[in-house]
């Protein structure tokens, strides 16, 4: 495996168990990634990956800018696409960017039929557990750090 494969592994596993543990993705995770994404780029071509973990990096965090805007995603997932956009370059994070939707996608569908079949009721949780609005709607939000790995993943997969 490559250095830019093992970045991805331990990024998008770190990212991946403090979205859903906390629900949140500490600061250091994206910047390790796009530290990661930035040295491996220069390593491998010196300015012209510089440029390219540049150019992933913007495309990165405009993949998903629009969801963050209009609060359908978190910030944390915003600056993990940017730090892989680092590590994949623009054309591979725009690839992985579709693999994410399409894994997001399915996630959400299986939250969602879970909670139809539990039967869960967002009213029904706070009058029984005491939690506020915004504690419920944190516990109903879908950690989407788990779906942006296996798209960076997926990305990754050689092809052919």
């Amino acid at each position: 495996m490559t250095t830019q494969v093992w970045i991805a592994i331990l990024a998008g596993a770190a990212a991946t168990m403090d979205d859903l543990a906390r629900r949140h993705i500490a600061n250091w995770i994206p910047a390790a990634a796009l530290a990661g994404g930035f040295g491996w780029q220069i390593g491998q071509s010196g300015w012209h990956g510089f440029l390219s973990a540049l150019g992933g990096t913007a495309a990165g965090f405009g993949a998903f800018l629009v969801f963050y805007l209009l609060g359908g995603m978190g910030g944390g997932d915003i600056k993990l696409m940017a730090g892989f956009g680092a590590l994949l370059g623009p054309q591979l994070i725009l690839i992985a960017a579709l693999w994410t939707a399409g894994v997001g996608g399915i996630f959400a569908l299986c939250v969602i039929a879970a909670r139809a079949l539990r039967g869960q009721v967002q009213g029904a949780r706070e009058k029984a557990t005491g939690m506020t609005s915004e504690e419920a709607s944190r516990k109903e939000s879908i950690p989407y750090a788990p779906a942006i790995t296996l798209g960076v993943w997926l990305a990754l997969v050689p092809k052919g």
